[in-house]
């Protein structure tokens, strides 16, 4: 399985690409259709707190889904990313058993 990190407006340690991976390895297993991901970290311009961006590709056969959070660390985004991917990825398991 295919995992691309991709960090903008700062450097990401290698801590942080390690859990990004490990998070997904899991996930892959969740669904075989899964290809590859795409993970885009970004820090926000804004003066709040929650500016760090977590943004995940899934592509898929035929099919890419898509999930973009928001928090105040990365791992949180990128967990909660997680989830909204495995609510889309349960709808999209649905709509091929009918």
């Amino acid at each position: 399985m295919n995992v691309n990190v991709k960090s903008v407006r700062f450097k990401a340690d290698q801590k942080l690409e390690n859990f990004i991976e490990k998070k997904l390895q899991k996930f892959f297993g969740f669904h075989e259709q899964i290809l590859a991901s795409n993970v885009v970290l970004r820090l926000d311009n804004s003066e709040t707190r929650e500016n760090k961006i977590a943004e995940i590709r899934l592509i898929l056969k035929g099919d890419e889904l898509f999930a973009k959070k928001r928090t105040r660390t990365f791992e949180e985004a990128v967990d909660q990313s997680i989830d909204a991917l495995k609510k889309q990825v349960e709808k999209y398991k649905e709509r091929f058993k009918k």
